[in-house]
């Protein structure tokens, strides 16, 4: 197997924009401290879809998606709460919560989430399945200033980490979009066929900053 080996024990920085298809962040420790910052390509949002795929073993809480502004922490946020067995989106530091999920340690789980801030409702996607919609926030767009971070979830504006929310484990394919995905299209993301990329954040074409014990591999496939 290929293997490229990004290993940061201080801030290092992507100068452009890397095609990072077919490979993967790999958080190997449970710290405080090792994240990646991902840069968004515009700032303002009035709709959002993020989709991403990850694959760990834990046990207990951890985010898998956190965007913080100055005014929010937890703008839009995704985390597993252990205690709930649920997934919860956070908007505008609002929460509500998905349960019932069949998540699975050790295995590749898709999951995107949408938003519009006119309707105020969410939605979620695991595996391709959709959840039902759920009014969560409407009425204010996430503003600028957002600072986009994998591996933490952030108690402030660019920190704040905890261990306990820390992720660990393999994480790929994160895209994020200022308008709702169709079902159409979050369908052709979760069987990886033709889809169009993330205009926020689109992993073929991703500008980010390694903090800490992050690694970056070639994602791996099962034989046939």
């Amino acid at each position: 197997m290929r293997f490229l080996l990004l290993l940061v024990m201080l801030t290092a920085c992507a100068a452009t924009p890397q095609d990072l298809s077919g490979k993967m962040f790999i958080f190997p420790q449970e710290t405080s401290t090792a994240n990646v910052r991902l840069t968004a390509s515009r700032q303002g949002f009035g709709a959002v879809t993020v989709c991403h795929r990850s694959f760990t073993d834990l046990k207990r809480d951890h985010a898998l998606f956190s965007l913080a502004t100055r005014s929010s922490a937890n703008d839009f946020m995704i985390i597993w709460e252990e205690a709930n067995k649920g997934i919860a989106p956070h908007i505008k530091n609002t929460k509500t919560e998905y349960k019932g999920l069949d998540y699975k340690s050790n295995m590749w789980h898709s999951i995107c989430t949408t938003w519009d801030s006119q309707s105020g409702l969410v939605q979620l996607w695991f595996d391709g399945q959709p959840s039902i919609k759920k009014f969560i926030s409407s009425g204010s767009d996430i503003s600028v200033s957002t600072i986009i971070i994998l591996g933490q979830e952030q108690d402030s504006h660019g920190g704040g980490f905890d261990l306990k929310q820390s992720f660990s484990g393999m994480m790929s394919d994160v895209h994020m979009w200022d308008y709702t995905l169709s079902p159409c299209e979050i369908r052709r993301y979760v069987d990886e066929l033709n889809f169009t990329p993330g205009n926020v954040l689109n992993w073929s074409a991703l500008e980010f900053q390694i903090t800490g014990r992050v690694l970056i591999e070639d994602k791996q496939n099962l034989c046939s």
